[in-house]
């Protein structure tokens, strides 16, 4: 079995308008896992994934991708350690 792990993602480029939240919404689900995915102001799309090191491991991937339409330009990844963000 593999271990259980918990990702926050940031996703920059031409994210919004393409539909990226409802392809992550169903890559997410067909993989198994738990989490959510909304929109930000900056254009960016934020998610968050829980569930097994692999499945997580290969919806990081495909959203790199992203939907038809969508040019990621950078997937910026948390969640490996503890920490301590700025006021927002």
């Amino acid at each position: 079995m593999s271990a259980r792990v918990i990702r926050h993602l940031i996703i920059r480029g031409r994210v919004q308008g393409v539909g990226y939240r409802a392809f992550a919404e169903y890559t997410a689900f067909g993989h198994g896992l738990a989490g959510w995915v909304r929109n930000r102001r900056d254009g960016a799309v934020e998610a968050v994934l829980a569930g097994s090191a692999a499945a997580v491991a290969q919806v990081v991937e495909a959203y790199r991708r992203g939907p038809p339409g969508a040019h990621v330009e950078r997937t910026l990844s948390g969640g490996e350690r503890f920490a301590v963000l700025p006021t927002a």
